[in-house]
């Protein structure tokens, strides 16, 4: 295990790039999905991971890697960012997740790829190298997240609740004593309301409560203002989907069949204070995958851009940039 040192020089984003290709794949059942390329054309193929699900991809995602040595390729998952039709549950699923990343591989030409995910980007990242280890070269996970009961009930129904007692009590405040017997269901009736009012309340509360969870050290009050509320409805809806559903995985299968991923090169970074994904996941991971490289950020919680967790992310891509597959 791996302990990150906290009198070396951080390492941050590398500078900000544009695609120099982008389109949108047909992956049926109504769904497209945005994708775009950036960084040397000929360099390392590899691709970003975001979370939620229905979190979308942002430009600062495109500086974890180097762009001189990578080629960097992002996509929006089904239902957000700029992939349609927009917050869409139907067809919407790890597997179909899975299949639109092979789609899109084989659409781009590429033999294999680095892969790059954190929180629910993680747990992807595991769907997709488990089922098509020949495809990749390389992993980097952060803020491990599977979806097993345990995770989800930690973080929806008691556990997580202990730490931030405040910002728990307006998560739950909208729901009646009987609907707290089991959150994530009472929230998927409210964000299915047919009363706009009921579904924008709901999202808000549950994109709140993650965003106030996120960081060891909190950036300011955390809140879902108005400008915003048609994302916080997507977001929470997707992910409040694929909850539900535990990530339509039967529980544990994602660390139970890490073992396919022997001969990968993989860096599994954890902040020790993560609250939204606690790091006994990336432990049992690490366990069940003894040739994975365990990185604990000191001090850190879940967001990837705290100042140690992105050091760590960037060391971790660019040593892949020169490590090949046993």
């Amino acid at each position: 295990m791996t302990q990150l040192k906290q009198n070396v020089q951080l390492r941050s984003f590398y500078p900000e790039i544009e695609p120099f290709d982008h389109g949108m794949l047909d992956v049926g059942d109504g769904h497209k999905v945005y994708w775009e390329v950036c960084g040397n054309p000929k360099g390392r193929p590899a691709i970003f991971l975001h979370g939620g699900p229905g979190g979308g991809c942002g430009k600062d995602h495109r500086r974890l890697f180097d762009p001189k040595k990578y080629r960097i390729v992002l996509f929006d998952q089904r239902g957000c960012g700029r992939s349609t039709p927009y917050n869409c549950l139907e067809a919407n699923t790890t597997q179909h997740l899975v299949a639109d990343m092979e789609k899109l591989r084989r659409l781009l030409n590429i033999e294999n790829w680095v892969i790059l995910g954190g929180s629910w980007g993680s747990g992807l990242a595991l769907a997709y190298a488990e089922k098509y280890p020949k495809h990749v070269s390389g992993l980097v996970l952060r803020g491990i997240f599977t979806l097993r009961k345990k995770e989800l009930e930690w973080f929806y129904q008691e556990g997580a609740s202990f730490l931030f007692p405040e910002a728990w009590d307006r998560f739950v405040r909208i729901l009646s004593s009987s609907e707290r017997k089991n959150i994530m269901h009472a929230y998927k009736k409210r964000l299915a309301s047919k009363d706009k009012k009921t579904r924008i309340e709901a999202a808000r509360a549950w994109s709140d409560w993650e965003g106030e969870t996120l960081c060891l050290i909190p950036k300011g009050e955390y809140k879902i203002d108005e400008s915003r509320d048609e994302f916080a409805l997507a977001f929470a809806s997707i992910e409040n989907h694929y909850f539900i559903n535990n990530g339509f995985m039967k529980d544990g299968q994602l660390i139970r069949n890490a073992k396919k991923l022997t001969g990968i090169p993989g860096i599994i970074i954890q902040g020790r204070y993560d609250v939204v994904c606690p790091p006994t996941t990336a432990w049992e991971l690490h366990k069940n995958w003894p040739s994975s490289k365990f990185v604990i950020v000191p001090n850190a919680g879940h967001a990837y851009n705290e100042l140690g967790t992105l050091d760590a992310t960037i060391r971790a891509t660019d040593e892949l940039a020169k490590k090949r597959r046993m």
